[in-house]
């Protein structure tokens, strides 16, 4: 009797007729529906013979040989760190955040110098006849900061749970040579990811557009790439398998590979003899017992994809879609924190372009400083809804200052037009949002603790005081300055000379720290 075939196929069935030949490639597969419908219970029968295992999870022995390679399952549990890089030579000082004399903040600088630093004599913090002054993120900025209100239109939840600490400190001007990445500093406070140990928005050494301290370089955690969505999804990459088996069948075909893999690494000769021999064998079986990992972990793609998660994107979501949609900056940043926020990554860098922005008005600066600052609230906001701590250090390469012309336009806001470089003005500041509360200045007085939120100080002229502080004339030593606050947020701080033992930091640490701590090594120990 002979086998009848169909004649009729409803959209999701695998083509089986007489005149078709038997699919050998994944070009068959795909051309002939087998990867749905039907033809997916043939992949799923047969795979089921190669492990024995629960849906969802690793087999008990691929599971034990993850354990022995010592593979994250969920990062180093520490602060998640992200770095701000506005390439160009941006303004922080004065028109964004408020920086003073010795005493800190509130210790005004001379009209001449809030001049310098674009703010017109009407507008300076000193002002007798208005507040000139917002304390929402702690740290205190200009209540008319373009980069604060772009900041505070993301940060809704997040800033009443915000602090931060600004550091006067000379840079030199539109160059990437200044080594301001902290990326590895924080690597070697131990922050890592369960998929890769960084990320950073440009295919640079350090991930940005400055430069990282030629002495915390490691090439062995060099930053991944990643600035839009198909950079995070295509960090775990199963090839056509996606197309023709479920997650849990993809796991099933990697743990299989492993055990295949492992009897023949077993009769490699590697020409090594004893521990060297079993150290090569033991690095090969690690890297395909970590395939399936990754597999089982980020097989379904809404696991990494920053546009399908609620909390990114969307009308809950930090960026609706909208922005999503329409702006590069949005995308670079909704990527680098979903990897850095959920433990994918140890910390990332977001470098932005287009801050040398002394052309002749104030509005260009404006603009900008207004989508960084929406840039950076959104990855506090995104903190709050995983209810996740993070600190955001901001940096950039020089600065800028204005000879006291207004830009009278409606985003100039008569402000100061920016007229040229000048790295006199420079600065840099970090923000640590802490679900639990906002973070406590060091110091037992409110003068003390001033000096927390401050470290160094500018002259009344509006220019760094060079001997302010350890950092404020030297660029390796304001990234020491950023990765010793990161390291006492946990607690460890009395490990930073056993960690970078030839630092250039002296012995009073305390002085160059703004914050007491709020974990005691890892996030899931809070103070």
């Amino acid at each position: 009797m002979s086998k009848k075939f169909k004649t009729h196929f409803q959209p999701d069935d695998a083509l089986v007729t007489p005149n078709m030949h038997r699919p050998v490639s994944r070009r068959d597969m795909i051309a002939q529906g087998f990867q749905l419908g039907a033809g997916a219970v043939v992949g799923s029968t047969a795979l089921g013979l190669l492990s024995a295992r629960a849906h969802g999870e690793l087999s008990m022995d691929v599971l034990q040989k993850v354990f022995d390679c010592n593979i994250p399952l969920n990062g180093a549990g520490k602060i998640p760190f992200v770095c701000f890089d506005l390439a160009g030579g941006a303004n922080f000082a004065g028109s964004n955040v408020l920086i003073g004399g010795r005493g800190g903040q509130l210790d005004f600088l001379s009209t001449a110098g809030y001049n310098k630093q674009g703010l017109p004599g009407d507008m300076v913090p000193s002002s007798s006849t208005e507040n000139f002054i917002d304390e929402s993120l702690g740290l205190r900025f200009h209540s008319d900061s373009a980069m604060l209100r772009g900041i505070l239109e993301k940060a809704i939840l997040a800033a009443p749970n915000t602090n931060g600490c600004v550091i006067p400190a000379r840079s030199e001007n539109d160059t990437g040579n200044n080594p301001h990445n902290p990326m590895y500093g924080i690597n070697k406070a131990g922050a890592f990811g369960n998929l890769v140990a960084l990320v950073g928005s440009r295919s640079s050494e350090s991930g940005g557009n400055s430069m990282a301290p030629a002495a915390m370089i490691d090439p062995a955690v060099r930053p991944t790439k990643v600035d839009r969505p198909s950079d995070v999804t295509g960090l775990v990459d199963v090839g056509g398998l996606t197309s023709l088996l479920s997650k849990d069948d993809i796991v099933k075909v990697m743990e299989s590979m492993y055990r295949v893999s492992d009897k023949k690494i077993a009769r490699i000769d590697t020409g090594l003899s004893g521990e060297e021999h079993t150290a090569v064998q033991e690095t090969l079986r690690c890297q395909y017992v970590k395939s399936a990992h990754l597999a089982n972990a980020f097989g379904e793609p809404s696991a990494l994809n920053p546009e399908l998660d609620p909390d990114l994107v969307g009308p809950a979501g930090v960026f609706s879609a909208e922005e999503f949609a329409s702006d590069g900056e949005f995308r670079k940043t909704a990527s680098v924190a979903k990897m850095v926020l959920n433990g994918f990554a140890g910390a990332g860098t977001i470098t932005m372009g287009g801050y040398d922005y002394h052309t002749g008005d104030r509005a260009t600066g404006e603009r900008r400083d207004l989508r960084a600052g929406r840039c950076i609230g959104a990855v506090l906001e995104y903190a709050q809804k995983l209810s996740m701590p993070v600190m955001i250090y901001v940096c950039s390469d020089g600065s800028v200052f204005s000879n006291g012309m207004l830009d009278n336009s409606p985003d100039g806001a008569g402000k100061g037009v920016w007229t040229g470089d000048n790295q006199q003005t420079a600065s840099a500041f970090f923000l640590v949002y802490n679900p639990n509360g906002r973070a406590q200045l060091l110091g037992a007085t409110p003068d003390l603790q001033e000096t927390h939120r401050q470290l160094g100080w500018m002259r009344p002229s509006g220019d760094v005081e060079t001997g302010g502080s350890v950092a404020a004339n030297n660029v390796n030593l304001l990234v020491e300055t950023v990765v010793l606050n990161y390291m006492a947020l946990h607690n460890e701080q009395n490990l930073f000379s056993t960690r970078f033992p030839q630092n250039g930091m002296g012995n009073d640490l305390d002085s160059m720290t703004a914050f007491q701590p709020i974990c005691n090594g890892v996030i899931t120990s809070p103070t």
